[in-house]
């Protein structure tokens, strides 16, 4: 029988197979599809890996075996990865399979994946998430971002990633144009990867993985709470830090902000008076955790001195001799960041805004993704000169919303969007993952770790904080610790600050899933390059890190998880 009979033969019998067995599982159709050929478990393991990977380059999967609608996929490369081979830092051989998922309108962008099948397999499998607008395939072979050296791949697991459905860098918003783009970005990429990487898993190796997990932080957050709101059963444990829940949420928000820096007059705030707030709430909150050691690490009690913080940098309450202070106009600024964003419609599930951020809680606006760093906007607004929550609201505003390039951002009312509200409501059904209802997850045995920073600048803590209280207000605080782990890091902001953690999460979840070993109070090291190397307790929320009084400041032992 040659390659393409054989291929041919695959796909007939999965269809023939899907239609017998109604609503089987994928896996059950693949397995079965595989024996007809005469493929048993134990052959696959004594064919010789190499060969069996090459097997799947040009192979084409029907749209049968994938449970949302597509025209089906085809796998454009497979080939080994040598343990040697340059670039290769796994600790192993791969089988590296790429293709695309085709969309059901033919204008519409593929879906792009990448698959890694490690020739010691450890009978797992890993699903990543991307970031921003994502429209970069995720490759799978590398370390886990705040995560010990090891990539998973040299941990043994299959891993995979997608881009989504479209391409672009993470910051373009112009598939937003795209109708099924759209909602492949929203939720559909991930289970049609899902079903296409978990049928090629089970082909390789004889069978399903025995767990099956997925990871990412930010947009890949977002997805990792997708997975669990809209496809429980396919999921053993979720690793979903700094997760952009709230997607409408933040870029309203994101909007506002630059409505206040750009079209209030006096609005914008310089970096270098940025730097003065934190260095102000330094100055008060520091040692509110009992040392000074350059992070706000109880941001309770930091809270509690916020109006004078503020009052210490007020304008009109400051000596005429200093210059280092906030006009009217820019802490109104500030103000809408902190205050968050309130709106007198409902978006889906009941969500009627966005949390505000720890702005006065030490929480630095001056980097690459904080605040503005021009006083003027830009035709076409960037990170660093407009600042990273407007310039992702604009494009989503345009693209999305309007679904029109040249839509002024700057003239939208979100609390009255008119005629553009309807379509609000639509996107945040599509794309945000604010549904509290984790039952059948929670029902099937999954489980959910979240890490996310106190300081973070891009996605609000308190909004991560507020969907967690939403699920102990619907199942109970028992109930939630017995599936979820939340962890806030103080001076933790989007993937920087001045306390960036390493922990290994995802040896921690496996430990949960598979033992029963439910993660407690973890050590973090400090990856921040002036401060790298100290370690820190990873308290569970709402624990905090509190200095004991004595001990080396630098050793998470010199330390304990301590409540607000």
């Amino acid at each position: 029988m040659t390659r393409r009979e054989r291929r041919g033969r695959i796909t007939n019998t999965m269809r023939t197979t899907r239609k017998l067995v109604g609503l089987a599982t994928v896996v059950s159709v693949v397995l079965l599809a595989w024996l007809a050929i005469h493929r048993t478990a134990a052959q696959a393991k004594e064919a010789p890996f190499a060969m069996h990977c090459a097997e799947f380059a040009g192979a084409v999967l029907s749209p049968e075996l994938i449970e949302m609608p597509t025209a089906g996929a085809l796998i454009e490369s497979a080939a080994m990865i040598g343990a040697t081979a340059q670039g290769n830092q796994q600790g192993g051989e791969y089988c590296r399979i790429t293709g695309r998922i085709k969309a059901l309108n033919p204008t519409t962008p593929d879906i792009r994946f990448d698959l890694n099948l490690p020739r010691r397999w450890n009978g797992r499998a890993l699903q990543i998430g991307g970031g921003g607008y994502n429209g970069v395939v995720v490759s799978g072979t590398g370390v886990m971002p705040f995560s010990p050296d090891r990539a998973p791949l040299a941990q043994g697991y299959a891993t995979f990633g997608d881009d989504s459905g479209h391409v672009g860098d993470s910051s373009l918003a112009e598939f937003g144009l795209v109708d099924e783009a759209v909602t492949n970005f929203g939720y559909a990429h991930l289970k049609k990867t899902h079903d296409v990487a978990l049928a090629l898993i089970a082909n390789a190796y004889g069978r399903p993985p025995q767990r099956m997990y997925f990871a990412g932080g930010s947009t890949g957050g977002r997805e990792g709470y997708t997975v669990m709101q809209r496809f429980p059963d396919d999921y053993d444990g979720v690793i979903a830090n700094s997760p952009a829940l709230n997607f409408s949420g933040v870029r309203l928000i994101g909007v506002k902000l630059g409505q206040a820096e750009y079209s209030t007059p006096g609005g914008f705030v310089p970096p270098a008076l940025l730097e003065s707030v934190y260095q102000r709430t330094l100055e008060v909150c520091d040692r509110l955790d009992g040392t000074a050691d350059g992070i706000v690490s109880d941001v309770e009690a930091c809270r509690a001195h916020q109006a004078q913080i503020i009052d210490s940098l007020r304008c009109a309450l400051r000596p005429s001799s200093h210059d280092a202070c906030l006009t009217d106009a820019q802490l109104a600024t500030l103000l809408v960041m902190r205050d968050g964003l309130s709106l007198p419609y409902r978006l889906a599930w009941g969500v009627s805004g966005y949390r505000g951020y720890n702005v006065f809680q030490g929480t630095q606006l001056t980097g690459a993704l904080g605040l503005a760093h021009q006083s003027g906007r830009q035709p076409a607004p960037t990170f660093y000169a407009n600042g990273y929550l407007f310039t992702q609201g604009d494009g989503y505003l345009r693209y999305f919303v309007a679904r029109d390039a040249n839509f002024d951002s700057l003239t939208f009312d979100p609390q009255r969007p008119g005629k553009y509200r309807s379509q609000l409501v639509a996107l945040s059904a599509t794309i945000g993952s604010m549904n509290p209802d984790l039952s059948r997850y929670i029902a099937h045995g999954g489980k959910l770790i979240t890490l996310q920073g106190l300081a973070d600048e891009v996605i609000s803590p308190n909004q991560t904080i507020a969907y967690h209280d939403a699920l102990v207000a619907r199942f109970g605080k028992d109930e939630v610790d017995r599936f979820m782990r939340l962890y806030m890091v103080p001076g933790f902001q989007h993937g920087n600050g001045v306390f960036i953690p390493s922990v290994d999460l995802l040896g921690a979840l496996d430990a949960w899933v598979t033992r029963g070993v439910a993660p407690e109070t973890l050590t973090a090291t400090d990856l921040a390059a002036a401060t790298n190397g100290r370690s820190r307790p990873l308290c569970r929320y709402p624990g905090f890190p509190r200095y004991i009084g004595k001990g080396n400041v630098n050793l998470a032992s010199s330390f304990v998880c301590a409540q607000p």
